[in-house]
């Protein structure tokens, strides 16, 4: 289910995912594939993770790449969860092609940090 608020949504964030739900900071971004499918596959890992597993995991790796790279943006965008989402967000099939814990393949922080 999506929801529309731009009081939700943190600053500089255009989405967030809380399973089952799906905020968006405006309507109009319920138009943008990319982003929808960005936040579906953030779905698919809190389900398999069975959602409070998943955002235990979520701060944890934050907190770690925050004393790592000494950087909000950096920690946030190395966190596996959102390289998963990144690398595959313009893959429209990639939520029905996607394998059990597939941001496990994105775990390791010297294998591509993103910048």
């Amino acid at each position: 289910m999506i929801i529309c608020s731009k009081y939700l949504v943190p600053n500089n964030y255009l989405g967030l995912t809380i399973y089952p739900f799906v905020f968006l900071k405006n309507r109009t971004l319920k138009k943008d594939a990319k982003l929808i499918n960005h936040e579906t596959i953030h779905l698919n890992q809190q389900l398999e993770l069975l959602i409070l597993p998943f955002f235990l995991w979520y701060i944890i790796e934050f907190l770690l790449r925050l004393f790592l790279y000494k950087n909000w943006y950096l920690a946030y965008k190395n966190i596996s969860f959102e390289r998963e989402a990144y690398a595959n967000e313009t893959n429209l099939k990639y939520n029905h092609q996607r394998g059990f814990w597939q941001f496990l393949k994105y775990i390791r922080a010297d294998d591509f940090p993103v910048k």
